[in-house]
């Protein structure tokens, strides 16, 4: 009976410090992972021997595999190595085995976060083929020591995949990447494809023939040429549609088309056969460069305004942008053709608007109207269910590219801050009517971003309408859209507020000097801002609403004697 309790004893010790072991495996590259035992499972079968050894110790080794083939150590983003965290912080393991600390991470700055995650949920790790302890200073300085050089070896080995490539296009070889339009990948080099080298110079022809980019884009969507339909991995197929401006540009600049090899600024001699003689790429580079010189001079003359000849108003009169300079700074607008006309009478119905706020609102509502769930159903009638995830993804891409312009710092004159150039390609017309705004979207450009068929897409979908608020302050006009919350100026209610609050401890007998001291401001400024406390009834129900003048903020109140007569307020701050 002693005996037997003895053994109860250690059997519930062993189960008290029982540690749940994960092994994880890593191996970078992809050979050798089809053979049927491969490098994974060598390592596998290492750390499952050294969890046997510790059975003692009342280690076990869970079922589960956490096995990274052909992915880098010097990445986290690992599915397995995230998995194991992941267990890790539900409290599901105990103990990480690895065969070498390298197959863990190659990078310091990578081990220091997953050692403090360890630490987080007290779990620890070991490395079969290296012993030490972590637990002292000593294990600590070797594990560090073991990694600087696990992440200098994974450098050295960079530098010479790195330095290979560099010695290999310096020899003219192709060394992989996107197959460019008009050749064919075999091997080290490329053979032309005559069918794709046909387009290839016609784009060559009509840029020497009508000299700029823009010209050689609308001839080749009329010759109907197209971009190469390419397969991926996935079972989907890219491209097959009409070439983009960028695109003819990429193409024409491009030296491998003159039988060369870039690498980084330096290009080769390639070992490929020309589908443009050299000679002619070089002069037509020389033109291209000329031709940007020319437009780059043009816009230094006049301010460039991205919406030009894609604004109508309601009666169908184009707006034309203008400008105006003031205090040494160019303010830009777009004006009705009526208010400027100069052979009649400017009509004074016509519109005149800040170009910076209507080009950012118009990117706004794009941006929006792009993030909504419900537009891809509309937008694509024949939508099938296998592409919905990746036309998703790319229509979230492009309205995120938009909205993020808008949190940009950017002077306000600077219209290609305000509209990306992937907003500038989707318009295709924006109509202003009185309380509602109408943005038109390209198909083709839209279809281009999609990759995708024009021809499937719903015209009646591409069309953007919202109302909006038009506030006057003298001849200039401000679009104010409902559905921005952002509209209701904060401040300005919040100072109304202070200023009636110090209104009240001074009739209550208290000095200006006590209210500045107890509110923590300067008495200049309490003095600056009690006017605040007397403005009429209806206009700070206008400022609670959101409809006060575009000119009523706390900056103005602050330098504008406000006075006391609410009629003579009102004459001053006129509400629309």
């Amino acid at each position: 009976m002693k005996i037997a309790r003895i053994s109860d004893t250690s059997q519930m010790a062993t189960a008290a410090r029982r540690t749940r072991c994960a092994i994880y495996t890593r191996k970078s590259s992809e050979e050798g992972l089809e053979q049927e035992f491969n490098s994974l499972d060598a390592q596998r079968e290492a750390c499952a021997s050294f969890i046997a050894s510790q059975k003692a110790e009342g280690w076990t080794l869970l079922p589960e595999a956490y096995d990274d083939g052909g992915i880098s150590g010097g990445t986290m983003e690992r599915p397995a190595l995230q998995r194991l965290l992941d267990d890790i912080a539900e409290g599901r393991v105990d103990q990480i085995v690895v065969y070498k600390i390298d197959r863990l991470t190659r990078s310091l700055a990578d081990f220091a976060k997953i050692v403090d995650r360890l630490d987080a949920a007290g779990v620890s790790f070991v490395s079969v083929t290296q012993s030490f302890n972590t637990a002292t200073s000593m294990g600590r300085l070797t594990l560090n020591m073991l990694l600087s050089f696990a992440q200098f070896e994974r450098e050295v080995t960079t530098e010479r995949i790195r330095d290979k490539i560099a010695a290999s296009k310096r020899k003219g070889m192709w060394m992989g990447g996107n197959v460019p339009l008009g050749y064919d990948a075999v091997g080290r080099t490329l053979k032309i494809n005559e069918g794709e080298a046909i387009a290839i110079r016609t784009l060559y022809d009509l840029y020497i023939r009508l000299g700029t980019v823009r010209d050689v884009t609308r001839e080749a969507h009329r010759l109907g040429l197209r971009t190469r339909r390419r397969e991926l991995k996935s079972g989907a197929a890219t491209g097959g549609l009409p070439f983009s401006q960028g695109h003819i540009y990429q193409i024409l600049s491009n030296p491998i088309y003159a039988g060369r090899i870039r690498h980084k600024q330096q290009t080769h001699p390639g070992q490929h056969e020309a589908i443009i003689e050299p000679e002619i790429w070089e002069a037509l580079q020389v033109q291209m460069t000329a031709g940007a010189a020319r437009e780059r001079g043009r816009k230094q003359g006049s301010p460039s305004s991205p919406l030009i000849g894609k604004l109508w108003d309601e009666t169908g009169d184009r707006l034309s942008p203008t400008y105006c300079n003031k205090d040494g700074v160019r303010h830009r607008y777009y004006v009705s053709r009526r208010l400027i006309a100069r052979d009649a009478r400017p009509d004074p119905s016509g519109w005149r608007l800040p170009a910076p706020a209507l080009e950012e609102a118009i990117v706004t509502l794009i941006g929006r109207a792009l993030a909504d769930p419900t537009l891809l159903p509309r937008l694509v009638p024949d939508l099938a269910a296998t592409e919905a995830d990746a036309l998703r993804t790319r229509l979230l891409c492009l309205g995120s590219s938009l909205t993020h312009f808008e949190t940009l710092p950017r002077e306000p004159h600077d219209c290609l801050a305000v509209v990306p150039p992937s907003a500038r390609r989707l318009i295709d017309s924006v109509h202003l009517a009185p309380g509602e705004i109408t943005i038109a979207l390209d198909p083709s450009a839209l279809a281009f971003a999609l990759e995708i068929d024009p021809a499937r897409l719903d015209t009646e979908a591409l069309r953007i309408t919202s109302p909006f608020q038009l506030r006057r302050r003298g001849v200039e006009a401000k679009l104010v859209f409902a559905d921005r919350p952002n509209d209701l100026d904060q401040t300005l209610l919040r100072n109304i507020c202070k200023a009636r609050r110090w209104y009240a401890a001074i009739k209550s007998g208290a000095t200006f000097s006590e209210v500045a001291l107890r509110e923590g401001i300067s008495k200049s400024h309490l003095l600056l801002m009690i006017d605040l406390a007397f403005l009429a009834p209806d206009l700070v129900e206008a400022v609670l609403e959101g409809r006060q003048p575009c000119g009523l903020t706390s900056a103005w109140a602050k330098v504008t004697i406000l006075p006391a007569d609410w009629n003579a307020q009102r004459a001053m701050i006129v509400v629309i």
